[in-house]
């Protein structure tokens, strides 16, 4: 006999294990759940869309912008300065502090040198959007 301070409780977590129908059928448990793991590929790309969502289209920069660019990039250069650079890579602004080292006018591409670990960087000029001095 269940007490009646149980007796219209819905959930049945809160009801002592004693007091509840030891026969009642347990399910298929995660079988139903089954089909949803044969298709991880699925899955996979539904997490793409929704990290494509937020992807920004290159930024166009006007003739003024890319002419201070150019002078801060030439500056940085021949001074020998490291500088903080946002550049677009894939959708994202990313930005690295770097050492230019070279720059390639003929194949439009940046040469530096990373300031966290050494390591050589190259990417396009026109992936380039904003130049910090360190």
């Amino acid at each position: 006999m269940i007490p009646e301070r149980y007796k219209h409780e819905t959930d049945y977590r809160k009801i002592p294990r004693q007091y509840l129908n030891p026969n009642i059928p347990k399910g298929r448990g995660m079988v139903k759940w089954q089909p949803f793991a044969t298709l991880p590929e699925q899955f996979e790309r539904l997490k793409q869309y929704v990290a494509d969502q937020d992807k920004i289209e290159r930024p166009v920069l006007s003739d003024d912008q890319l002419h201070e660019l150019n002078l801060q990039l030439h500056q940085a250069l021949h001074q020998n300065y490291p500088v903080q650079i946002e550049y677009y890579e894939e959708g994202w602004i990313n930005d690295i502090d770097m050492y230019i080292i070279r720059i390639d006018t003929l194949n439009m591409v940046l040469e530096g040198k990373s300031c966290a670990n050494g390591e050589k960087v190259c990417f396009s000029l026109f992936d380039v959007m904003r130049i910090h001095p360190l």
